[in-house]
């Protein structure tokens, strides 16, 4: 006797992933045999909560049971047939077993809405002191502006056994703003920038003044003529919020005393003094990680709150000056309770901004500090980083190996609330990774010495190319919003950090990844918009190393493959099928040769 049940299927589950609170579900096991006559019940439990059974109503061909829950949170669940289980098994089906692995459910508020801009459209990382630099800017003493864009950034540790990060190449928001045209013609919607407020050093992730745009940058001006000359455009700019701590070198912490306020490490009169925790004032402190140039802030705090989050605070004011949302750097770090007041003041000022969170792991059930997090049950994101994807996608890639990537995809699919999954960020490298064309191009070095004089030979770069096309194609068209980390278009290389923040040569383009990257965003924001923003998924064919799906929705269907083996496959179809990426047609087969992607669309 064999059952059957797949949460992704509506025949055993009504509603496909997460579920509104108050909805009502259905829940169906089928059965091969009608005239079996065990009887199943559903095992369920509440997150932290003792599991129930319920009795399920027999069917000719399985059992079904409907259940409305009226509580946001996390439920897990399988069944029992007799005295054996129905757990989850791979790419989430069911499986026969004595030692189930239950399957998740995630209630989210039925006011849960995400941006509806977002979808379907095409982000663009910028770390941005190496993007583009136009004019001259005036730099602080601790600064060292280099003269020579496009060196290598230093990485080698001071003789205090530190690396400063203060040399500076003179990426500016006016160099952003002059090269809108180049990111419109990506299909760019969305540009997220690293930490634009004042800081001591090149990544600003140090911040010493909120209020403030780093001189460097530009000015406040400048920012509000980035974000008009965007809007004009059709694109909005998300900035880094980083509000788990400052920098020791800020005007709230003032360690080194170089701003006119009274910080927290000067004074325990101070205004700031409550936002830090001190162990021994005042040179032991909490910082981030133990990096003690990032003191820790206490979001507990109520006047750092109203910082952040009152009438005249930090998220409202670079709302009115035009930014579209905020990135949440290290989520993991901000407390619930911090991330509902950031998600009401965000949406009381524009109920249109997104709030994306750096989230490494699974966000529908993530545990930090011994606390299950609740970011994507309607009060908190709106969505996050896509690490899980960035991952498998890689592993895919480079090992022909499928396995992962489907089971991610479920996961996603099963875990996450349908608005969330519209609007993820899905990503191949960032600020915080080695270069993806570094990655696929498969030389590892054993550290940044090496790293420092390591580039990829032509053979390597030719294939980690061959690669990079096939990634950002999935990257482009699996649920959620791709961001091409700036300069991945252009075949830029390096390892880890501070590598992979080179600066973007303009005058070394390579032509033929821009191209490549242009006709993907032509399509994502064409006539297939809508399948994009929110089209469905579904699974073709798969097996070891070719891949077959579709998006599609009630008038339109977009079908992608991605084949990493020697082998050709040939798909029977009825009718003439266009390949959106060459433009050639083809007519009751379609061809999948031996290491090839494509993307087809049936002609009417």
């Amino acid at each position: 006797m064999s059952y059957f049940y797949d949460p992704l299927n509506r025949a055993c589950k009504s509603r496909k992933g997460a579920v509104a609170r108050g909805s009502a579900i259905t829940f169906r096991v089928l059965k091969t045999e009608s005239n079996e006559n065990l009887p199943c019940r559903f095992r369920f439990r509440r997150d932290g909560a003792d599991c129930v059974e319920y009795e399920m109503e027999a069917e000719e061909n399985g059992w079904a049971l409907t259940l409305r829950l009226n509580e946001v949170g996390l439920y897990f669940y399988d069944f029992r047939i007799g005295d054996r289980f129905l757990g989850r098994g791979d790419l989430r089906r069911g499986i026969l077993t004595d030692s189930p692995e239950s399957w998740q459910l995630t209630v989210y508020r039925e006011d849960y809405r995400t941006p509806q801009w977002i979808k379907g459209g095409v982000m663009y990382q910028i770390f941005p002191d190496r993007f583009y630099k136009s004019g001259n800017l005036p730099v602080s003493e601790h600064k060292i502006l280099r003269n020579d864009w496009g060196g290598q950034p230093r990485f080698r540790k001071n003789e205090f056994g530190k690396v400063p990060n203060n040399d500076f190449f003179g990426g500016n928001l006016n160099g952003i703003r002059e090269k809108l045209g180049y990111l419109s013609s990506l299909g760019v919607n969305v540009v997220y920038l690293n930490p634009i407020f004042e800081a001591h050093s090149n990544h600003r992730y140090d911040t010493g003044d909120y209020m403030k745009i780093d001189g460097l940058l530009g000015s406040e001006a400048d920012f509000r003529a980035l974000t008009e000359d965007a809007e004009k455009l059709g694109i909005k700019i998300v900035l880094d919020g980083v509000f788990n701590h400052t920098g020791d070198d800020s005007r709230y912490f003032n360690k080194y005393g170089r701003y006119d306020s009274v910080g927290a490490y000067q004074s325990k009169s101070s205004p700031y003094f409550e936002w830090y925790r001190f162990s021994q004032f005042p040179d032991c402190y909490e910082s981030w990680w133990g990096i003690e140039i990032l003191p820790a802030v206490n979001e507990h705090s109520i006047s750092y709150q109203n910082f952040i989050f009152g009438k005249d605070g930090v998220l409202k004011k670079w709302l009115q000056n035009g930014a579209g949302g905020y990135r949440l750097d290290v989520a993991d770090e901000l407390p619930d309770f911090f991330l509902e007041k950031l998600r009401n003041s965000v949406k009381e000022e524009d109920p249109d901004a997104v709030i994306i969170g750096e989230v490494w792991e699974d966000a529908s059930n993530k545990i930090a500090y011994d606390e299950r997090r609740k970011y994507l049950q309607g009060a908190e994101l709106d969505s996050v980083m896509n690490y899980p994807l960035k991952d498998a996608v890689i592993d895919y890639i480079l090992s022909g190996n499928l396995k992962s990537l489907r089971e991610t995809v479920a996961m996603l699919l099963d875990n996450y609330p349908k608005q969330t999954v519209d609007c993820l960020m899905n990503i191949l490298g960032t600020h915080d990774t080695s270069r993806i064309l570094t990655v696929l191009g498969g030389r590892p070095c054993a550290d940044k010495e090496e790293m420092s004089v390591t580039v990829l030979s032509p053979e390597e770069r030719a294939e980690g190319k061959k690669r990079l096309k096939a990634a950002a194609l999935l990257q482009f068209t699996l649920p959620g919003i791709p961001c091409i980390y700036y300069g991945d278009e252009n075949g830029m290389e390096g390892y880890c950090d501070p590598f992979c923040r080179g600066c973007f040569r303009w005058d070394q383009r390579d032509t033929e990844l821009y191209e490549f990257y242009r006709v993907l965003g032509e399509i994502r924001r064409g006539v297939f918009s809508e399948v994009f923003a929110e089209g469905e998924y579904r699974e073709i064919f798969a097996d070891r190393k070719c891949f077959v799906f579709e998006r599609y929705t009630k008038s339109k269907s977009v079908y992608i493959y991605v084949n990493r083996s020697f082998d050709r496959y040939d798909v029977e179809t009825v009718g003439t099928y266009a390949e959106l990426l060459t433009g050639k047609e083809y007519t009751d087969i379609l061809p999948i040769a031996a290491n090839s992607y494509g993307i087809f669309t049936k002609k009417k």
